[in-house]
């Protein structure tokens, strides 16, 4: 995987660990449909994470991640000598 879609990938996360605390919403009281604003701010960001994720697996950056063939998913030949105990 190229350095940039790794930093894009990098980024992406950061930015959902980032807004996985309400920040901007403490020491607010409103209430929409019955629930806090704070719990509308998580139903919306697990959804943004679902999202990404999704497009993260789709895009087959977890495959390379775990040392995985996209197109069959065999460990790559290194993994596969490494689980042997071949040392070369």
């Amino acid at each position: 995987m190229s350095y940039r879609r790794q930093s894009v990938w990098i980024a992406a996360f950061a930015v959902l660990v980032a807004f996985a605390v309400p920040w901007p919403l403490w020491g607010v009281d409103r209430v929409v449909a019955g629930l806090p604003v704070w719990i509308w701010w998580h139903v919306g960001w697990l959804g943004a994470c679902t999202l990404v994720f999704s497009r993260f697996v789709r895009s087959g950056a977890w495959e390379r991640g775990m040392g995985l063939d996209a197109a069959t998913g065999d460990t790559t030949a290194a993994d596969a000598a490494a689980e042997r105990g071949d040392r070369r």
